[in-house]
């Protein structure tokens, strides 16, 4: 080995070892770099760059910070809660609860100059504080909330301002798969963030993420702390809210999904004029149709809404609907399903007239509907905090589906002929109900001492209780039993 290659070697295990290369064989001369540092064209930028969308955006979305009090039920050791030991020494200290302050974030879009802003219901629910932060990040301001609709997870806050940043608002009817979007938000806290994507899909619902659903599906990235944030077309328009993933990780994997503007404004408009929402009624109980089904009904194609049943003495009973009629258009608009048909029926202000068009043993046939009012246990609440606040989302009976006992429900549950009462068809299992222990079968026949003699009884009592316990007496196959539901736990 040559003397030059071991001093190599040694320099190079030398601490200062490059600068004992540098002397030796000589420091390299500075690359000749071509650089040019002027920004990027306008033309190239207009082309090619989201930044003019996203300065024209970004004042508009905000971050929200909910403050909530949790109450914790520390686990007693088994003998405390023996009945027989509490008697002698009461409620061990153990099983105190202890009450902690919990808090999060999400996202928000400014809608009206003078402070109205559109969020996720999730966001919200059950603050006791909220602040809003605009996108400088240094103006907080306190939030009221207006009102929340939990059935499509959207809430609208109040801020004091004036000639703040409000975002621009489409039609998101015209809204296309492949149309170019971006999703801008407050993921993981980190401040506001772009992610960029397309439509993926539209109408997109049966998922149980809320009652009525509609979305936008998209690619741009949605993770935690994205909810309420705005999804926006390749102009800057608001196009939805963003609301949701599909992801077996908890963070993006390309499925997220937006409530659209137009049904959010939907909402929005109920809260602000009339303090709820309020939907209308058609009064049928409808099922997709399949293949088979098109066939069996004489249908050119497995379209529309298949009537399985007709709610007695409901606008559609009035209107003369029968079961097994296939609506097929609802206010000169076409129906694609059952759930597009509820979509719409919801999104039509009681009182209307509306036109229906159905198939009944293969030809067509036109009615004229004046929906109803849905019944009030789907209405949204109005506000927060105070007694009450619980039943707006349904109260004792949150997640329990009704009817009234009729041939069909007596046959398909056993029920004895001179049964009166609210029939339980399905509960949430997610409910105080379950929890209680209600289940499909049993009949509700008294609330809160009252008797119950139909489903209007039943959702007429759960109005007006003004405690979220509630009192049942519940018939099971063939005994009756008392049973409470807490709503208040849910």
């Amino acid at each position: 080995m040559n003397t030059r290659r071991i001093l190599r070697l040694i320099c190079g295990a030398a601490v200062a070892g490059a600068g004992c290369l540098a002397v030796q064989l000589g420091a390299a001369a500075v690359p000749t770099l071509n650089l040019q540092e002027r920004a990027l064209s306008p033309q190239v930028k207009a082309a090619t760059s989201l930044a003019p969308i996203v300065k024209k955006v970004s004042p508009s979305v905000v971050n929200i910070y909910t403050t909530k009090k949790v109450r914790d039920l520390p686990r007693m050791m088994p003998f405390f809660d023996d009945p027989f030991f509490r008697q002698f020494f009461g409620t061990p200290f153990e099983s105190v609860p202890r009450e902690r302050r919990e808090q999060s974030l999400g996202s928000g879009v400014v809608v009206t100059e003078d402070g109205y802003i559109l969020t996720n219901n999730h966001v919200v629910d059950g603050a006791d504080e909220i602040k809003v932060a605009l996108a400088d990040e240094k103006t907080v301001l306190e939030a009221k909330v207006v009102g929340t609709d939990p059935q499509t997870d959207i809430a609208v806050l109040k801020v004091e301002g004036k000639k703040l940043p409000a975002i621009t608002i489409t039609d998101s009817d015209t809204v296309e798969v492949g149309d170019f979007v971006l999703a801008i938000g407050n993921p993981f806290g980190v401040g506001q963030t772009v992610t960029s994507g397309i439509v993926s899909g539209k109408g997109r619902g049966g998922m149980g993420i809320v009652d009525y659903e509609d979305f936008i599906q998209t690619d741009a990235s949605i993770n935690p702390g994205n909810s309420g944030g705005a999804l926006v077309d390749a102009e800057g328009r608001l196009v939805g809210i963003n609301t949701a993933i599909l992801s077996r990780s908890g963070g993006n994997q390309g499925v997220g999904f937006a409530v659209p503007i137009n049904l959010a404004r939907f909402v929005m408009e109920r809260l602000i004029t009339d303090g709820k929402v309020t939907r209308g009624y058609l009064g049928v109980l409808v099922q997709p149709v399949t293949e088979e089904l098109a066939k069996e009904f004489k249908l050119k194609e497995p379209a529309g809404a298949l009537v399985g049943q007709v709610t007695a003495r409901s606008p559609a009973d009035d209107a003369g609907l029968k079961d097994g009629d296939v609506i097929v258009e609802f206010n000169g608009r076409k129906v694609t399903d059952s759930r597009h048909l509820r979509l719409m029926a919801a999104q039509t202000p009681p009182g209307t007239q509306a036109t229906v068009k159905v198939i009944r043993d293969g030809r067509e046939q036109e009615f004229t509907v004046k929906l109803g009012e849905l019944p009030p246990d789907g209405l949204a609440k109005s506000g927060r905090g105070g007694p009450g606040n619980w039943a707006g989302r349904g109260g004792a009976l949150r997640g329990v589906e009704l009817a009234d006992p009729d041939a069909r429900t007596r046959r398909q549950f056993d029920l004895p002929s001179d049964l009166r009462g609210a029939v339980i068809v399905s509960v949430d299992p997610d409910s105080a109900a379950a929890a209680a222990g209600l289940q499909p079968g049993d009949v509700i026949v008294e609330m809160n001492r009252r008797r119950v003699a139909s489903v209007d009884d039943a959702l007429e009592i759960n109005r007006e209780a003004k405690d979220p316990r509630v009192l049942l007496r519940v018939w099971r196959e063939g005994a009756i039993r008392f049973v409470v539901i807490d709503a208040a736990r849910r």
